[in-house]
């Protein structure tokens, strides 16, 4: 019986269009090729007037291209030329300046953390430079170096001490003005709270996840993570995303469109070289989940489900074992100003605590049931992927029934990334400065609430981090849920004490 037939999850098709196909690139072969004939044509050309066109030349062969993204707001990985599995890493290539008009993919806000990633430090003015700036410009502002947390609320404080340890909410990335008197104290710039914002960030009661979306765009180094983990608390969990050079079956030119095939897609040598291993490295007990996120596949290996699934498990097998920790309850946060610090949170602790792969999909087609067997097999879970062109979380959940069965059997995964209603574009322009809720999705948020619910109660970890394009401000979203999952634990718990033995 054909999978994608079979009705077990419902229509999974949806209804938007697919990925969208952008013109060819128009390079400047042509102009670079008349210069070269006209230089041939000339051997008498005057060196002054051949060193102007070599100039000309250089300076376009130079300047960053144009990053454009596509239809859903996906902008693509550097491009790539080549993968030596046996040297595990593709050809370098000079990162392109992604600061002009370029966006991040529609569930992701790492823009700003890609940024920075680039130019991690501004060169150092010289000391005339600073001479000018001081005399033309007012003494500044002093202020703390680091990035102040905003003084939570009690109501907030109540409502975290409501949550089970394991119930870990988030965002997607850290790095928005916009969150001042949310998350954070006074008004910082993109790039200061991208580099210093996580502690401060870590410091909210209901925030104890957060996705690193940069790792996207390029691996990152043992040293990026570490200095991650060592701004979070021990009960803090990361969602760490998979570089596209992995998990993008194209290689991609400079406005996002697919050139050839990715030569390293799904190669599990250079995703445990370049990506397990630092990361685990880095962040240690404090890895969450690592999310091999695959944006849509070309047409080619939607064609034939099965094939991907098949190299898909080869890949998900190859991967190393991940190491086991004990669970790290966080604190309660209604007693933090008590000198009873061991006082135990309410709720109910997970029975393991540890990193897990998952799998996060683009394509509803894919959501079969060879597909989740695939991964049930490799002991790998699957993503809960909130966007538009994905089914919604309860035709989803059907996914994780098969998976686990009547019980849950194991962490709750879940990414909400973007409004249903709208791709990326129409939502940030929307949403900006991700201050308050525009558009609240309670359908959605009372899905998640059961679904979360459900696992903890099982004793399993839960973890889910929300975008500022889900409903017009992630840390709002967050608070909103986390109200959402501790009133449906009530309910679900009322309901068993009251059902006959």
């Amino acid at each position: 019986m054909n999978e994608r037939d079979d009705g077990l999850f419902g229509a999974l098709e949806n209804d938007g269009s697919g990925a969208g196909h952008h013109p060819a690139h128009e390079d400047d072969s042509g102009t670079r090729s008349t210069e070269r004939n006209s230089a041939h044509a000339s051997p008498r050309k005057g060196t002054a007037e051949r060193r102007n066109s070599r100039n000309m030349r250089a300076v376009r062969e130079n300047s960053p291209p144009e990053t454009q993204t596509d239809l859903f707001g996906f902008v693509p990985p550097e491009p790539r030329e080549q993968c030596d599995p046996s040297v595990g890493r593709p050809a370098r290539r000079k990162p392109a300046d992604t600061t002009g008009t370029a966006s991040p993919p529609d569930d992701d806000d790492a823009s700003a953390d890609r940024d920075n990633a680039q130019r991690p430090y501004a060169a150092k003015p010289t000391r005339s430079t600073q001479s000018a700036k001081l005399a033309d410009s007012p003494a500044p502002r002093r202020r703390a170096k680091g990035v102040l947390p905003a003084e939570p609320t009690q109501d907030v404080l109540d409502l975290a001490a409501e949550l089970p340890p394991g119930v870990r909410l988030g965002t997607s990335s850290w790095s928005f003005p916009g969150w001042r008197g949310i998350v954070y104290g006074d008004d910082y710039s993109n790039s200061k709270l991208a580099r210093d914002g996580l502690a401060a960030y870590g410091a909210h009661p209901l925030l104890r996840s957060v996705s690193i979306d940069r790792s996207f765009y390029a691996p990152l180094t043992v040293t990026d993570y570490l200095r991650y983990a060592q701004q979070v608390p021990d009960h803090f969990r990361f969602i760490v995303k998979a570089p596209a050079l992995i998990t993008d079956a194209s290689v991609r030119g400079d406005r996002g469109e697919p050139v050839s095939a990715n030569p390293c897609f799904l190669n599990a040598d250079l995703a445990a070289r370049e990506f397990v291993e630092p990361c685990l490295a880095g962040l240690g007990a404090k890895a969450g989940a690592l999310v091999f996120q695959f944006p849509p596949l070309p047409d080619q290996l939607l064609a034939d489900p099965a094939v991907f699934v098949e190299r898909l498990a080869a890949f998900l097998a190859a991967l190393p074992p991940l190491p086991t920790f004990n669970a790290t309850p966080a604190p309660n946060p209604a007693s933090a100003q008590s000198t009873e610090a061991s006082e135990a949170p309410s709720g109910d602790a997970p029975t393991g605590d540890g990193p897990c792969y998952a799998v996060e999909i683009r394509d509803a087609i894919l959501l079969t049931p060879r597909f989740v067997r695939a991964l049930r097999a490799a002991g790998v879970r699957y993503c809960v992927g909130l966007h538009a062109r994905m089914p919604d979380p309860l035709r989803q959940a059907a996914a994780l029934a098969l998976m686990d069965g009547e019980t849950p059997a194991g962490p709750l995964i879940v990414r909400w990334s973007l409004h249903s209603g709208f791709k990326y574009e129409q939502a940030k322009a929307r949403y900006e400065p991700f201050d308050k809720l525009v558009d609240e999705d309670p359908h959605t948020r009372e899905a998640l609430a059961e679904l979360a619910a459900r696992y903890a109660i099982a004793g399993q970890p839960v973890l889910i981090t929300t975008n500022n394009k889900a409903e017009g401000s992630a840390p709002l979203t967050c608070a909103k849920l986390a109200r959402a999952i501790a009133d449906e634990m009530l309910r679900m718990r009322s309901d068993s004490a009251s059902m006959p033995e």
